[in-house]
């Protein structure tokens, strides 16, 4: 009898994002994991996970730290809420967690950090870049668990955002940036796995070293 591959919860939107859901679950089967998906409705109990994946998605309630609501954005305060709780969970356990895109935003505010709620508004002269492909350039911090899982210290990933961490919370450190400055990615400063990035490397499927970040969260079980 093989052995049991980790189940990997994944957060998701229960309106849409069926590629992304995809896509991030043959990364986990491929790390040698098992995918399940986490929505607002149809939640899976904590305790069932090995593993939890906060995924890319809609913008997160600017109320939960601490600014106005914009009304031009689409939120998912159901999403938002069910994300909030499993990270708790996963906390309180020990689980392996990663955050990616939406998910690194809401790791941040999980642990009291404070967003950008539209990143041309911080940097008025930032391209509008929107693009699945790697285009843009992004610096890893030596000696972090980032850095250690990718093996670089500069690399090329997509850009599908438009808000971005700005105060980091309790326990996270900043552990990539691009060249304007925005955060890319955050490390916990100590105890289990637990970082976040802003962009999707489950889209990115050639990139060997960009699947290492799946590879480490189920290694890491």
């Amino acid at each position: 009898m093989s052995e049991r591959r980790p189940l990997v919860g994944i957060t998701a939107s229960a309106r849409g994002g069926r590629a992304m859901w995809l896509f991030n679950r043959c990364a986990v089967w491929r790390a040698g994991g098992r995918a399940i998906r986490l929505v607002a409705g149809d939640a899976v109990p904590a305790d069932r996970l090995d593993a939890l994946i906060v995924g890319g998605g809609d913008d997160i309630d600017a109320r939960l730290y601490d600014q106005d609501l914009h009304l031009d954005v689409r939120i998912d305060s159901e999403r938002d809420e069910l994300e909030l709780r499993y990270l708790e969970a996963a906390t309180r356990r020990g689980m392996p967690i990663l955050g990616v895109c939406r998910g690194v935003q809401m790791l941040n505010v999980f642990r009291g950090g404070t967003l950008h709620a539209d990143i041309h508004k911080v940097y008025p002269k930032l391209p509008r870049r929107r693009t699945p492909l790697p285009r843009l350039r992004v610096d890893i911090v030596p000696g972090t668990r980032l850095h250690e899982i990718l093996g670089l210290e500069r690399c090329r990933v997509n850009a599908l955002h438009h808000q971005s961490v700005d105060r980091t919370g309790e326990g996270l450190k900043i552990a990539a940036t691009d060249g304007d400055g925005i955060v890319q990615g955050l490390d916990c400063e100590s105890g289990p796995l637990c970082i976040g990035v802003q962009w999707h490397p489950e889209f990115l499927v050639l990139d060997r070293r960009q699947q290492n970040l799946f590879r480490a969260v189920v290694q890491a079980v």
